[in-house]
């Protein structure tokens, strides 16, 4: 463990070199922009656990050696994590399409409308259906109605939605579902 004075000299350090250290990892190694500040922290954390660091006559090459080496570790780390193959390359194929998202937003939008014709009771039951699993003897139960209450209620809330809702957007989400 670091002493105070250990620990405030490797604090005025990181301060003084963090910057210089950022640019000249940027300019040296394979590493992305978003793993410059981890290489540093690592860097620091590393002189951190290092007992002797007041007998090194240059902090700052001391630094950005040990930042080359910490940087060159993740370099070789990060290409053996993953085989990569060409033919892999070749095979991928995106299958999201913004259109088809589009198109699911809008029947989502277009089903939330028709619900908010419902009664709140009708929607209630279909949420306990749907959501909770429910059959309708116990959402008659939950909801201290008749079973024949709770029947009714779902056949009228479903020619409700049929009438209100949209065939062509809620295609959209069949098709998303396939």
């Amino acid at each position: 463990m670091p002493s105070p004075e250990q620990q405030n000299r490797l604090i005025e350090w990181f301060r003084r070199w963090r910057t210089p250290l950022r640019r000249f990892l940027a300019n040296r190694s394979a590493l992305r922009p978003a793993d410059f500040d981890d290489v540093a922290q690592e860097v620091f954390l590393r002189l951190l656990r290092y007992d002797a660091a007041q007998i090194v006559e240059h902090p700052q090459a001391y630094l950005f050696k040990m930042a080359a080496n910490v940087a060159a570790e993740w370099s070789i780390r990060s290409s053996n994590r993953l085989t990569h193959e060409p033919h892999w390359l070749a095979n991928l194929v995106a299958e999201d399409r913004p259109d088809d998202a589009l198109d699911h937003e809008a029947a989502q939008l277009e089903i939330k409308r028709a619900l908010n014709t419902l009664t709140p009771r009708e929607r209630a039951m279909l949420k306990l259906y749907f959501e909770e699993g429910l059959t309708q003897q116990a959402i008659a139960d939950r909801l201290g109605v008749s079973f024949r209450v709770v029947r009714r209620d779902f056949e009228k809330s479903y020619g409700k939605l049929r009438r209100e809702l949209n065939d062509e957007l809620t295609r959209a989400l069949q098709n998303g579902r396939e």
